[in-house]
């Protein structure tokens, strides 16, 4: 994937409120899903079941905001078992904010 497809891909994933609410939410995995059994949801992440009831949607909903989220890097998604656990992906989060950054400021001092 070219470095203009990645970023219109991460663009997409920051344009819905749903998937930055997906992104809060891992932030702080053990506060908002602290309950979560199957695994520890800091060192392993939280389930996909818990995220769409978090957001009260239907898990198909859930499951196609976590995707793309997923194809933009801004999480990773490991399955144990039946069960698919998400994290977010600091680094490329991170790494992202530091690029539209920069490109605002561009943007602005070439206006």
């Amino acid at each position: 994937m070219n470095a203009y497809m990645d970023k219109s891909t991460q663009i997409k994933a920051m344009a819905s409120a749903q998937r930055l609410r997906i992104l809060q939410l891992l932030a702080d995995p053990q506060k908002h899903f602290g309950q979560q059994r199957s695994a520890d949801p800091v060192k392993f992440g939280v389930c996909m079941t818990l995220i769409a009831e978090a957001l009260a949607v239907a898990q198909p909903t859930a499951s196609r905001h976590l995707d793309i989220l997923r194809q933009a890097g801004f999480i990773t998604v490991q399955r144990h078992l039946k069960w698919s656990y998400c994290k977010r992906d600091e680094a490329a989060i991170s790494g992202y904010l530091t690029w539209l950054g920069r490109e605002i400021s561009v943007t602005l001092t070439d206006g």
